[in-house]
């Protein structure tokens, strides 16, 4: 099954009691037993829900893994994924990430005795000199938020693999339809599926996907027992919104390209960061690995003063300047102070994220009227 077909049809079935094409949202916490333990498959939507199933079907449906898991945000998801770890474990990971898995990792588990570095992924020297007998994960982003840098997952994979490292992949920015790491050797996916998976900036939840039963169990009993589960409601929305994954994202792909191009070209403008660039460092991995370069952007302005940044995004009028990114509507923000405030001045810095980039999440408009608003917030 090709995957635009697999976003509407991908491990889905018809409702078997009344035929319903889109499952059902059960609005249930409980369900009846014949016998104290014999039941249809549910005893308690923390444990499953049918609505949630259908969902978790098709997330692994999408990334060719076999086992989907549906949490109340992308950082729930993440919180499962370290709960996989014990005091004394160490993880090395991206240093150039959301701001958020930052905050979860340093302020949360580091005092839980889990061990975190943070480094560049530019080759595999720098993660082989950090594996030792402690190392059980290695945690990248790719594309990376918001300097849109391209890790090679093969090359960490193969790096990984030697020590029986587990690897997991944010592939959120990417989304199964340009990219899928789970082909390409990793153990673990994660999606924070309120931005593109749900594509309609209405609900938040965070996705995992493995293809490994004992470590799916694993998650699973994480999942039910520190109970950060999505209701029936928000199931059901994230799985139609999966099921225009395709389309939207050939959109979000194309007005990227064309504002890239503007952008590249303004006299206001210092640098553009995207993967599609020639010039991008990483260009020849994301074309290696990715089926197209996605419609997240950074840019700095001309100058570098903050100023200028913070009123090119107030002037700005089709992108709303708002937190999160991946819907229909095109979205601008500032990291320094938004997305990437909880990640301290020096180390931000130290991989780009300076206070006069502005990150833009290109939705799905009209690419003239999207053009003209960054002509005239340009202007300063």
């Amino acid at each position: 099954m090709k995957f635009n077909t697999k976003t509407i049809h991908g491990n889905q079935q018809h409702d078997p009691a009344t035929g319903a094409v889109m499952p059902p949202i059960y609005q249930t916490s409980t369900y009846a037993q014949k016998s104290p333990g014999q039941h249809k498959g549910y005893e308690y939507s923390r444990t499953g829900n049918p609505t949630r199933s259908a969902l978790e079907n098709a997330f692994a449906s999408l990334e060719n893994g076999k086992y989907g898991l549906a949490f109340a945000s992308g950082l729930a998801a993440i919180d499962a994924v370290i709960k996989l770890l014990k005091p004394g474990d160490e993880v090395i990971a991206t240093n150039d990430l959301y701001g958020g898995t930052y905050r979860l990792f340093t302020k949360i588990f580091e005092n839980f005795g889990v061990k975190f570095h943070f480094i560049g992924f530019g080759d595999t020297q720098s993660l082989s000199a950090l594996i030792n007998d402690k190392t059980k994960l290695i945690w990248i982003e790719t594309p990376t938020n918001p300097m849109l840098n391209i890790i090679d997952i093969e090359a960490v994979v193969k790096t990984a693999k030697a020590t029986k490292i587990l690897v997991a992949v944010d592939n959120t920015f990417a989304t199964p339809y340009l990219q899928l790491p789970l082909n390409m050797g990793a153990d673990i996916v994660m999606h924070s599926a309120t931005k593109y998976l749900g594509g309609h900036s209405d609900v938040v939840m965070g996705a995992l996907v493995v293809r490994d039963k004992v470590l799916a169990e694993k998650l699973h009993f994480i999942q039910n027992a520190s109970g950060a589960i999505c209701g029936p409601q928000d199931s059901f929305l994230v799985l139609r919104g999966l099921k225009t994954l395709h389309v939207r994202m050939q959109r979000h792909c194309e007005n990227a390209t064309v504002i890239v191009d503007y952008l590249e070209r303004h006299p206001r403008v210092e640098k553009v960061f995207w993967p599609g660039l020639k010039t991008h460092p990483n260009h020849e991995i994301a074309k290696k690995q990715m089926k197209d370069f996605g419609g997240m952007l950074s840019f700095s302005t001309k100058g570098n003063r903050k100023a200028d940044a913070i009123k090119v995004v107030e002037n700005l009028k089709l992108f709303t300047l708002a937190e999160s990114l991946g819907g229909v509507e095109s979205l601008c923000g500032h990291p320094a102070s938004m997305t990437h405030a909880s990640i301290p001045k020096a180390v931000r810095e130290k991989t780009g994220v300076t206070d006069s980039l502005i990150r833009l999440s290109v939705g799905i408009e009209d690419i003239t009227d999207l053009i003209n608003d960054l002509k005239q917030a340009l202007k300063l």
